[in-house]
C-alpha cells in the first residue's frame, strides 16, 4: 500500500522521474519482483532469502553469539560450521531473474523498466473474488493517475547534487593553515537549512591527513549563525569545533568522531531554551567520540547508538539513549518515555525534579541510582566558593564505576561555559540542592563488566 501510494503521488506531482523507489519486505521469488515493479518499484531489497541461501536456518539467535550454523557469531568453533558460499547466493538470484524473465515474456515485455508502474497489468480479479476479500475495494491501490503524455512513471533522470560550492569547500579553503601546519584558525559563516552535513567534508580532509587522532582541541573553530540543515557536524573529526548560534535539524553529530559541537539559541531569540527544541531527532546517532553541548531541548531518540561521545542537553524527547553502548549523557531537564531502551553501555545522568523519571525509563536493562556526594569535591567547592569553571579535574570517560558527582559537575560546568546556559549556572550555584535530584542510569551488564575488569586489574597489580 505504501509503495502504490508513493508511486501515484510522485507521478501526480511530476516528480517520479527524479526519484528511485525501492521495495522490500519478504521478497522471495521472481513473482514478488514483478508485482513490486507493477506497483512502482525500480529496485528490490532481498534479505531473508539470500541469507537462507548462504546457510542461515533462522534460529534468531544472532545477538547471543550462539548461531549454530556459524553465520552470526565470532565463536571460532561455531564459525567452522559455516558451509555457505557466494555461489549459493548467486545461484539463488539466477533463479529469481529467470522467473522474472518468464513473466516478462508472458506479458510481451523486454525489460523490467517497461514493467515499472504498470499496475494495469496486474490481474487481481482472483484475489478480489476470494471469499476472504469480500467487501474490500482495491481500486485506489491499483489506480493509475491520469497525467499528460510523456510524464515519467519510473526513475529516468539522474539528480545533480551541487556539492561544488557547499559550505565545507569554503571551510576547507580557509582552514589551510590548520590543515597544513596545525595553526589554530577561527572561521565565521552564516548557515541555512539547505547547508547539510556541515563539517563532514572538512573532517574527511583531516582524517585523510591525520587519521582518527585528528588535530589538537579547537584547532579549527567555526562560529556559525542561523539554522543548520540535517546532519550538522556529521563525522566531525577531533580538533574541529562547530559553535552554532541558532538551531539545527535532525541527525546532529551523526557518527561524531572526536569533534566538539555547541548549539545555543541566538540572544535575539525570544524562545525560552528550557522549553524550545534546539536540535532535532536522532542526535548523535552512532557517535564514537567527541563532546556536545546543547542549550535547549532535543527531539526524539537522543544519543541513539552512541558508543563514546559526551553530551549535555537541557531536555529530550522519547527513546533517549536508545541502544546506547558507551559515552556519557547529561539531561538537565525533562525526558520523554522509554528512556534507555536497549541501553547496554555508557551512563546517563538525568535531572528528575518531579520524581517520576522511573515511570518514563525502560528498566529492562538498566538500574537507577542516586548520585552520591563526594567529600573531596565538597571540600574543594567550599574553599573555591563554588567555582563555576571547574576545568577538567578528571577524565570524564574514565572509571565509569565512580566519580559520579565529580564527572557530573564538570560536564555541567563545561555546558555553562560553552553555551552560557542560565539553567546550568543555576544548578551549579545551588549544587547541594540539585545533586540529590539527579538520577544515574546504569546498565546492569555494563556495571558487571566494569567490576570484572577492575578485579582483573587488581589481580594483575597484585601479581606484580
Amino acid at each position: 500500500m505504501g509503495l502504490a501510494e508513493t508511486q501515484q503521488t510522485l507521478v501526480l506531482n511530476k516528480l517520479r522521474g527524479r526519484v528511485g523507489l525501492q521495495v522490500d519486505g519478504g521478497l522471495r521469488t521472481g513473482r514478488d519482483v514483478v508485482i513490486g515493479a507493477m506497483l512502482g518499484a525500480d529496485g528490490f531489497g532481498f534479505a531473508t532469502a539470500p541469507l537462507i541461501a548462504a546457510g542461515c536456518i533462522m534460529m534468531r539467535k544472532c545477538h547471543l553469539n550462539t548461531c549454530p550454523v556459524g553465520v552470526a557469531t565470532q565463536d571460532p568453533v561455531l564459525r567452522k560450521r559455516f558451509k555457505g558460499t557466494p555461489e549459493h547466493v548467486v545461484n539463488y538470484f539466477f533463479f529469481v531473474a529467470e522467473e522474472v524473465r518468464e513473466y516478462l515474456a508472458s506479458m510481451g515485455l523486454r525489460s523490467v523498466e517497461e514493467l515499472v508502474g504498470r499496475s494495469d497489468l496486474l490481474d487481481h480479479r482472483e484475489a478480489v473474488d476470494h471469499w476472504k476479500a469480500r467487501g474490500l475495494d482495491f481500486t485506489r491501490l491499483f489506480h493509475q493517475p491520469e497525467v499528460p503524455a510523456g510524464t515519467a512513471t519510473r526513475h529516468v533522470e539522474r539528480q545533480h547534487h551541487p556539492i561544488d560550492d557547499v559550505l565545507d569547500r569554503r571551510l576547507i579553503a580557509e582552514a589551510q593553515g590548520a590543515l597544513e601546519r596545525g595553526e589554530p584558525v577561527v572561521l565565521k559563516a552564516e548557515v541555512r537549512n539547505v547547508d547539510r552535513t556541515i563539517g563532514a567534508m572538512l573532517s574527511g580532509v583531516i582524517a585523510k591527513r591525520y587519521g582518527h587522532e585528528g588535530l589538537p582541541d579547537d584547532t579549527v573553530l567555526v562560529k556559525l549563525t542561523g539554522t543548520a540543515g540535517q546532519s550538522f557536524g556529521a563525522f566531525l573529526a577531533a580538533g574541529v569545533t562547530l559553535d552554532l548560534m541558532g538551531e539545527a535539524n535532525d541527525y546532529v553529530g551523526k557518527g561524531l568522531s572526536g569533534g566538539k559541537l555547541i548549539v545555543r539559541p541566538s540572544p535575539r531569540s525570544a524562545a525560552d531554551p528550557s522549553t524550545s527544541i534546539v536540535v532535532g531527532n536522532t542526535v548523535l546517532y552512532g557517535a564514537i567520540a567527541g563532546e556536545c553541548y546543547f542549550r535547549g531541548l532535543a527531539g526524539e531518540r537522543f544519543a541513539v547508538r552512541n558508543s563514546g561521545a559526551v553530551a549535555v542537553v537541557e531536555g529530550a524527547g522519547d527513546h533517549g539513549c536508545e541502544y546506547m553502548t558507551g559515552g556519557v549523557v547529561v539531561v538537565l531537564g525533562p525526558t520523554g518515555r522509554n528512556f534507555a531502551a536497549g541501553m547496554s553501555g555508557g551512563i546517563a545522568y538525568v535531572l528528575d525534579e518531579t520524581g517520576d523519571f522511573a515511570q518514563r525509563c525502560n528498566l529492562s536493562m538498566v538500574d537507577l541510582e542516586p548520585v552520591p556526594a563526594e567529600e573531596e569535591l565538597l571540600e574543594r567547592l567550599h574553599h573555591s566558593a563554588g567555582d563555576l569553571e571547574h576545568k577538567g579535574r578528571i577524565d570524564v570517560g574514565g572509571d565509569m564505576s565512580g566519580h559520579d558527582e565529580e564527572r557530573l559537575r564538570q560536564l555541567i560546568a563545561n555546558h555553562a561555559r560553552y553555551t552560557n546556559s542560565t539553567r546550568a549556572r543555576d544548578i551549579l550555584e545551588n549544587w547541594a540542592e540539585y545533586r540529590t535530584k539527579f538520577v544515574k542510569v546504569m546498565p546492569v551488564e555494563y556495571r558487571r563488566a566494569l567490576r570484572e575488569m577492575e578485579q582483573l586489574r587488581t589481580m594483575a597489580v597484585a601479581a606484580e
